[in-house]
């Protein structure tokens, strides 16, 4: 069975290959381990919140102000949050915790053995403020050979295996370490046929600087996810050409709805407001090049904490999509067909060093 997978195309999970069709509904963008703490604050001995009924309020609405809520590491609660979204009818969770934010694949089997989720971790690393020294110094050839292993060797140590390229994490301006990473990943995705996902700076024109990177590096636009629709473009307008460059367009702040962006100036939209631009790009004819998620990498967004948790998609968003006019087949495109799109590998060739 393994072997027909491999040869027919698959889909690589951290417990290893799996059938794309086996994916079912999927989480494009999630963190269900990290630590996206700034460096300066871990190993800290002061106490980290306790989230209760009496401040879950102010630890959602301002996230970045309680120590410790952006460190979500529990492995057993990490298991329940994800069993919770497979109870909904969900199927697939990509983990895009890159270097710099702690990534744990031995964790992460753990939770899917536990919950029953296909586990997907990304390869990479994230922004240049989480990184260290060592890392910073980087040059692309280590770059590229350090993504490659992790698609084809395991990552971080372990003989897991990640299953796309990201979030590669980009500032803006473009940090030198994010460009050598950035061109790195490109030239990776290309000898791969993996997803590449990135974080762009906050400014619209850090996406097309990045897509431009991407496609002077030999890599596949159409394999290119942006992330962050949400806080990138304030007029649903600029996206659309976006889109038409052939990337994919990650709508992945789903159930954020506040306005206090904890990063920023941002008029962020509400779930409503994210399924009318959406609405626009398949009237566009571009519905196959838009992702949804959540972007889960709080304690208090998950559910044991007050918060919405994994399945809120599925549980509330796909009835709000039904109300405004979506039919099954487009649910079924954004949840299902574009996840196991951009997640399937190429068959007839195992991902090796000596093949790639």
């Amino acid at each position: 069975m393994a072997g027909d997978i491999l040869r027919n195309g698959y889909a690589m999970t951290v417990l290893g290959p799996v059938a794309p069709e086996a994916l079912g509904p999927t989480l494009l963008h999630e963190h269900l381990l990290c630590d996206l703490r700034p460096l300066d604050q871990r190993g800290s001995p002061e106490p980290e919140v306790e989230i209760t009924l009496a401040n879950a309020f102010a630890v959602n609405y301002r996230p970045g102000a309680f120590r410790g809520n952006h460190r979500v590491q529990d492995v057993g609660l990490a298991g329940r949050e994800a069993a919770a979204f497979v109870r909904a009818g969900g199927g697939a969770i990509v983990d895009v915790t890159t270097g710099g934010l702690a990534p744990d694949p031995e964790g992460l089997a753990a939770v899917s053995r536990a919950s029953g989720v296909h586990a997907v971790l990304g390869a990479g690393w994230y922004t240049a403020p989480y990184l260290d020294a060592d890392t910073l110094a980087l040059d692309e050839g280590a770059l590229e050979d350090g993504l490659l292993a992790q698609l084809t060797d395991g990552a971080w140590g372990t003989p897991i295996r990640c299953g796309l390229i990201g979030e590669i994490g980009c500032s803006w301006p473009l940090h030198p370490f994010e460009r050598r990473c950035l061109h790195a990943a490109a030239r990776v995705q290309g000898r791969t046929g993996a997803a590449l996902t990135v974080h762009p700076g906050r400014d619209p024109a850090a996406p097309f600087e990045i897509l431009r990177i991407v496609d002077a590096a030999g890599g596949d636009l159409s394999r290119t996810i942006i992330d962050h629709m949400d806080r990138t473009y304030f007029d649903e307008g600029e996206i659309v050409p976006l889109a038409r460059t052939g990337c994919v367009v990650e709508f992945d702040f789903f159930c954020i709805e506040t306005s206090n962006y904890w990063l920023g100036v941002a008029d962020l939209p509400t779930d409503w407001m994210r399924l009318r631009a959406i609405r626009r790009l398949f009237e566009a004819g571009l519905g196959e090049q838009v992702a949804v998620s959540h972007d889960i990498c709080t304690r208090s967004r998950l559910r044991a904490n007050g918060g919405h948790g994994y399945a809120h998609l599925l549980e509330n968003v796909v009835p709000l999509m039904r109300e405004r006019g979506f039919s099954a087949d487009e649910v079924d495109q954004l949840l299902v067909r574009t996840p196991r799109r951009l997640l399937t590998l190429p068959g007839r060739r195992q991902l090796t060093a000596d093949s790639a």
